[in-house]
């Protein structure tokens, strides 16, 4: 029978061998956190990501430049043209029967359309000429002539143009419009014509 003290002394041997293995038991660590996964193929898709939206935004640039650009090109055609209607309204020709310098109905219709032009463009001044076929004197020619531009005139006077902004002149036969002696060369030979002397660069529309 093992005596009593010895038991004691077996008892604390095993505890302190025990608390020793305790104290020396390395503490366990955990293992790290598994980062995200920021490998070689998530960076190429960002990149592709990103390049995709540069270009998208460059192509949308390109497009808005382009936009601007045919418009303007559209608005410069249309003012070319309504600026060439205008003119060619301002400078249409009037014309005569033989030996008459009244003017025809028709060629009213055609001083009416340039009257709202100049009272739009108050600093177009223009110059009226008068022309006559080949058939009388010189002297008669130019004569009826001016006459004939002073007609003209009167009716655009008459109808609120500045008589300052018209002035006339007379070519009689000098000048043809259609070579021939035919009574078709000289019906277009009896005429009045019509230059922009001043204030021709930018016509407004009435």
């Amino acid at each position: 029978m093992i005596p009593a003290r010895r038991i004691a002394v077996l008892t604390i041997a095993t505890l302190s061998v025990a608390t020793l293995a305790a104290c020396h038991k390395k503490p366990e660590v955990a293992p790290p956190p598994v980062a995200a996964n920021r490998g070689p193929d998530a960076d190429s898709a960002r990149r592709a990501q990103q390049e995709a939206a540069a270009r998208a935004e460059a192509d949308r640039l390109a497009r808005l430049r382009a936009d601007s650009i045919a418009n303007a090109e559209r608005l410069a055609r249309e003012g070319a043209g309504a600026m060439g209607a205008l003119r060619a309204t301002l400078t249409a020709t009037v014309h005569f029967d033989l030996d008459q310098s009244e003017l025809r109905p028709a060629d009213k219709s055609i001083l009416d359309a340039k009257i709202p032009i100049l009272q739009a463009n108050t600093g177009v001044n223009i110059r009226i000429s008068g022309h006559t076929d080949e058939r009388g004197s010189d002297e008669y020619n130019l004569a009826l002539g001016q006459r004939r531009a002073a007609a003209a005139k009167a009716y655009l006077v008459q109808h609120g143009i500045a008589d300052s902004r018209v002035e006339t002149i007379s070519y009689g036969e000098e000048r043809p419009a259609a070579q021939g002696s035919d009574e078709s060369a000289w019906a277009q030979n009896r005429r009045a014509e019509f230059e922009i002397t001043a204030g021709g660069q930018m016509l407004k529309k009435p």
